[in-house]
């Protein structure tokens, strides 16, 4: 689909994907939470080995156009329609094998929280903020903020969040949990295409595996989750990356991983 609140890029099996609506502030329109999805799509598709999603300027995404959401016929049903695409996209980034680096570069909420926070690597600008602000506008948090906010911060710290909209600094954020790591606004970018960098040529495959298994990591009792891994190291172990990784190991070699 050609994009209009997105741009899209591949380079060397990274993907690098930026809201940008070109205006002062970027926040999530129904037309994003279509194209995001589409993106989404497009990563797994074409077997992105790492994907890179930031925005522009000083916001990366403060949540729902709430413009929109009061010009609309039917409000419900707008939103559920846009809930229902930006959870698509969330879901389809958890479950690819392709780590997310969410990067960032500026205010991060509502809905921009969430993404943020969906990530698998958070890198964030030194002038990153951070807040819930779904009830500050009377409403509920979306975009897997109830799923992944308390499972990095805790069930009270989520709740103080989500209550009183308290806004975070970058630092705070990291301090908490929030992020892995704080970077110079100036050099964010680039560490971020680093990081990505450096992944896109780790075993994708494994990757993948990794997500899956910490995903239930706080919901599935120990012998459940055992079992999940011993059935994903023995799926590894048929791929190219394991025996080639093994080989290089035993040969004292640096591995040479193909995504395979």
């Amino acid at each position: 689909m050609p994009y209009e609140t997105i741009r899209w890029s591949l380079e060397n099996d990274v993907a690098e994907i930026t809201m940008d609506r070109d205006a002062p502030v970027t926040a999530l329109n129904a037309r994003m939470c279509d194209e995001l999805f589409d993106a989404a799509c497009r990563c797994d598709a074409i077997g992105a080995r790492a994907v890179i999603l930031t925005g522009t300027g000083k916001t990366f995404n403060v949540g729902g156009d709430l413009d929109e959401f009061a010009s609309a016929a039917d409000k419900a049903d707008h939103v559920t329609r846009m809930a229902t695409m930006v959870h698509a996209a969330v879901s389809r980034f958890a479950h690819m094998d392709a780590p997310l680096i969410c990067a960032v570069n500026g205010s991060a909420g509502g809905a921009g929280l969430s993404m943020a926070l969906s990530g698998d690597i958070v890198l964030a600008s030194d002038t990153a903020k951070f807040v819930s602000a779904y009830t500050a506008s009377g409403l509920s948090p979306d975009g897997s903020l109830t799923y992944f906010l308390a499972k990095h911060i805790g069930l009270l710290r989520a709740k103080e969040l989500m209550l009183t909209n308290r806004v975070l600094t970058a630092e705070e954020a990291c301090d908490w949990g929030m992020v892995t790591r704080v970077i110079a606004a100036k050099d964010l970018l680039e560490d971020a295409r680093g990081f990505a960098k450096a992944i896109s040529a780790g075993p994708t495959k494994a990757f993948g595996r990794a997500k899956q298994l910490l995903e239930t990591a706080y919901s599935e009792n120990l012998e459940t989750q055992l079992d999940k891994e011993t059935r994903a190291i023995a799926a590894m172990m048929r791929t190219q990356d394991a025996q080639g990784g093994i080989a290089a190991f035993l040969a004292k070699q640096t591995p040479n991983f193909s995504g395979v």
